[in-house]
């Protein structure tokens, strides 16, 4: 493997953790998700460790969950990202700060200024994941009585980014003149105005907030499906995926490099950081057995409902016992997590209520064992361009991530496939990619 490739690793923190059963671990904060003094703790080990980004996801509605298992479920109460990670950002300096906002149920004016103010707040650390928003039950908190339809997001998301991009571009960087002789604040001559008129979208602007630290705020897109691919390969610099193995990750990461290329981007300029669920012991048997454990505080009102949430249809009535109908009613919801299922239940001959305790915890890509098991196994995924990195999520806090932190993360250092510190300040930095040109002032 050429010396200079090594690992980025981002933490998946909202909620904390992506299992079920994680707040119920022995020795886990219950309120992880919902406590500030924790999340300053979270961050600031993240830090000490040379993450690249601590990355919150963010959901418009409770999941829609019948409530016997909905009660069960930490991800009912949880910050909202921006407030949030402002606050995260006076306690660090280095760590990327990364937020999902939504192009279907938010208006860009809004996500231009928002993730503006948290480049300048955090000077240069703000990441902006595109999301179409895929739970059908958030249109009903904004006014809609269904949800948009799947190409229909994709191509108001479309428009979404050139719009946003287009309003941080609205001053050049040196607009600001602030001459108190003159009395000049700023110079007229490098103010843009950008009037889209579109297909979806009207804005005026200009934005009333001097261009990003960055240029533009780093670009996460997390979509699989084919429009969310090809989204990905022509806006985003981080993509967060969930490939089931390394063959399939090697398929993706050829897949969205290629389709980068062939839209005239540099494929070194798109990283790709699969979903990485790691369980840490001292022997794999440990680790497994860890594994075993957290599965086993997952209730099974709540399999039940997850396997309904991942299919994006109720399966309270199929025969628990039996497989998967291959007459599934079509959905509205997540296509890519969709597919995943029908594929497992099919490859490996699974019945309903067996798939159920599959995704009652944590069933995408996980890495369970030693320190040195995962390094060994990390390295073959860089080395085979199946990953350029991974978004760890963590199997119960604190220890979880301590276990990361501080024995895997030593471990990849030792091999040379992650850095011992940071080399510079902002996210692109830390990511090796290009600060834009605004489009606007040359």
């Amino acid at each position: 493997m050429p010396e200079h490739k090594s690992l980025h690793l981002t933490a998946f923190m909202r909620p904390v953790s992506l299992h079920t059963g994680a707040w119920r671990y022995p020795g886990a904060y219950p309120d992880a998700n919902f406590n500030l003094e924790h999340l300053k703790s979270f961050i600031r080990k993240l830090e000490d460790a040379k993450f690249d980004a601590f990355f919150m996801a963010d959901h418009l509605a409770v999941l829609n969950m019948p409530v016997d298992a909905l009660r069960r479920s930490h991800t009912v109460t949880s910050f909202e990202p921006f407030t949030l990670l402002s606050a995260l950002s006076v306690v660090t300096e280095k760590i990327g700060l990364a937020a999902t906002a939504s192009t279907t149920y938010d208006e860009p004016y809004h996500v231009a200024r928002r993730f503006a103010s948290l480049d300048h707040l955090s000077n240069g650390r703000a990441a902006w994941n595109i999301v179409t928003t895929g739970n059908p039950e958030s249109s009903k908190n904004f006014g809609r009585d269904e949800h948009r339809e799947h190409g229909e997001r994709y191509k108001r998301a479309r428009e979404f980014y050139k719009v946003v991009t287009g309003l941080w571009d609205s001053f050049a960087d040196d607009a600001f003149i602030r001459d108190q002789q003159s009395g000049l604040y700023f110079d007229p001559d490098k103010l843009h105005v950008l009037d889209h008129q579109g297909d979806e979208l009207r804005v005026r602007g200009p934005l009333n907030i001097a261009r990003p630290v960055q240029g533009w705020p780093v670009i996460i897109q997390a979509g699989q499906s084919e429009p969310g691919r090809q989204l990905a390969a022509e806006t985003a610099e981080a993509v967060f995926c969930s490939p089931r193995d390394l063959k399939a990750g090697q398929a993706l990461y050829a897949d969205i490099k290629g389709r980068a290329k062939a839209a005239g981007r540099d494929p070194q300029h798109v990283k790709i950081l699969p979903a990485a669920f790691v369980v840490i012991g001292d022997t794999v048997e440990d680790a497994q057995a860890k594994r075993l454990r957290v599965d086993s505080m997952v209730h099974y009102d709540s399999t039940v409902a997850s396997l309904s949430v991942a299919l994006g249809t109720d399966v309270s009535g199929f025969d628990p016992d039996g497989p998967l109908p291959t007459d599934l009613p079509e959905t509205n919801a997540s296509k890519t997590s969709r597919e995943a299922v029908v594929q497992l239940a099919r490859e490996e001959g699974l019945t309903v209520r067996q798939l159920a305790q599959r995704y009652g915890g944590y069933s995408g890509l996980a890495f369970v064992g030693t320190p040195e098991t995962i390094a060994d196994e990390w390295e073959t995924w860089l080395a085979t361009e199946a990953a350029d990195g991974f978004t760890i999520t963590f199997p119960f806090l604190p220890q979880g991530l301590d276990d990361v932190t501080q024995r895997l993360v030593p471990e990849l250092q030792r091999r040379g496939i992650f850095r011992r510190d940071y080399e510079g300040t902002t996210l692109r930095e830390h990511l090796g990619l290009p600060r834009p040109e605004n489009r606007f002032f040359v």
